[in-house]
């Protein structure tokens, strides 16, 4: 689940849509209002004399609402754009307390789904920092599906940390460490025009870089992950100030994932952040 409002579209007619007639504000007509913003939404446009019918109708439009399948819309984002657009009708059509108990619904809803967005005033649907760290790693999994060298470094990378449930031991640790950057190595060994083979010179080919420092910071944890002793090679005792432990694969695989997108062009930042 990528904590998605098209995931759970479905659910929406019992939460949110069949609450809004029980207003005393809403008009009879309210779903043939509502009609115009959600084709908006959709994949493909009804034909202009289907669209008049239903908007003259007041049952017809309310039966869309009940019908209507997440296959229809065109993309999480079109569908988000129509739940904000929706506040704006709602107000016009029946003021303040409508809206209000439009966005009281929709806050309840994220809250109930555990959606992947904020809710602002007056009805702004904001992705969170969670949620796009989940879009990241959905689609860091989908990407990697579509290739056998690739799927087999993630399905790697997602048994190592399976493991730790079974026992944290240093051990664990420093295996799931490594099975990350044998992922991210081999996504950077994909990139289009890359011929270099570690991560460390992959990173000093690719030209996706904002600045020296972010590719330096990368390469720096690359470094950690060779000279800690028994992580990728046997390093040096003197290189470890600590035994390793639980906060460091959290750490340091929160910041490795974060790179991904600089190492692959198989993701598109645009929809990470508003949603396919």
């Amino acid at each position: 689940m990528r904590g998605e409002f098209i995931e759970v579209w479905s659910e929406t007619w019992r939460e949110i849509w069949s609450k809004l007639p029980s207003q005393k504000n809403a008009p009879s007509d309210l779903f043939c209002e509502l009609y115009n913003e959600l084709i908006l939404a959709f994949k493909k446009r009804p034909p202009v004399e289907e669209i008049a019918e239903i908007i003259n109708d007041p049952e017809k439009s309310e039966e869309i609402f009940v019908k209507t399948k997440y296959e229809d819309f065109s993309s999480e984002w079109a569908l988000i754009r129509f739940l904000e657009s929706t506040n704006e009708v709602l107000d016009d059509l029946g003021g303040g307390p409508l809206s209000n108990y439009y966005f009281n619904l929709l806050e309840a809803f994220i809250e109930k789904f555990n959606l992947r967005y904020d809710l602002r005033k007056p009805c702004m649907l904001c992705p969170t920092l969670p949620g796009l760290f989940t879009s990241l790693l959905c689609d860091l999994r989908d990407a990697t599906s579509q290739d056998v060298y690739l799927n087999n470094h993630m399905k790697d990378f997602e048994n190592s940390i399976r493991d730790l449930r079974i026992d944290c031991s240093d051990t664990r640790i420093k295996t799931c460490i490594q099975k990350q950057v044998n992922l991210l190595e081999a996504m950077g060994r994909r990139y289009p025009g890359v011929k270099e083979k570690t991560i460390g010179k992959i990173c000093d080919q690719l030209k996706t870089w904002p600045h020296e420092t972010v590719k330096e910071a990368m390469k720096s944890l690359y470094k950690f992950t060779c000279d800690y002793p028994g992580i990728r090679h046997s390093g040096t005792i003197e290189g470890a100030t600590r035994d390793i432990e639980m906060k460091d694969m959290v750490a340091v695989s929160i910041l490795l994932i974060g790179f991904v997108p600089y190492l692959t062009n198989k993701l598109d930042a645009e929809i990470l952040y508003r949603g396919r």
